[in-house]
């Protein structure tokens, strides 16, 4: 006497994009958040503002994904790879926190921390990731809107 097959739970809906043109940002954010939040205007919008609308202050730290040149000895190789450096204040000063220099980087102040920024950003292929709590992003007072 054969037993019938147990009943098997239906699959979760999950939201996915697919890639379309160069938006993988974009699909990124709304596969994350699983639904469609986020367009290509209002990604480019946000690359738009100006690091002067940073609310510093309430930022945690910030990860940048920077070029990286590979080197062998003083030979500099015509490849380009990624690196990922943290930047953190502790107690009012802005440090690099790179995991490629042999101590923390002292950037200063805001300004400090906004020139290492404009520089690293006029490098290009460069992208800024700001780490924030929970309450500051659900206030979004990560940004000057005025």
């Amino acid at each position: 006497m054969s037993q019938a097959p147990e009943a098997r739970p239906s699959p979760p809906s999950v939201y996915h994009e697919r890639q379309r043109l160069e938006l993988c940002a974009v699909h990124a954010l709304n596969n994350v958040l699983q639904q469609q939040l986020f367009s290509q205007e209002a990604a480019d919008e946000i690359c738009k503002r100006p690091l002067s609308q940073l609310a510093l202050p309430q930022v945690l730290g910030l990860i940048l994904n920077l070029p990286s040149p590979v080197s062998l000895g003083l030979l500099s190789l015509p490849l380009r790879r990624r690196h990922w450096v943290a930047l953190r204040q502790v107690e009012g000063i802005y440090y690099n926190l790179d995991s490629k220099l042999r101590a923390p980087e002292v950037l200063g102040d805001e300004d400090g921390v906004r020139a290492f920024l404009a520089a690293a950003l006029a490098q290009g292929l460069c992208e800024v990731l700001l780490v924030v709590t929970k309450e500051v992003e659900e206030a979004g007072c990560w940004l000057h809107t005025s």
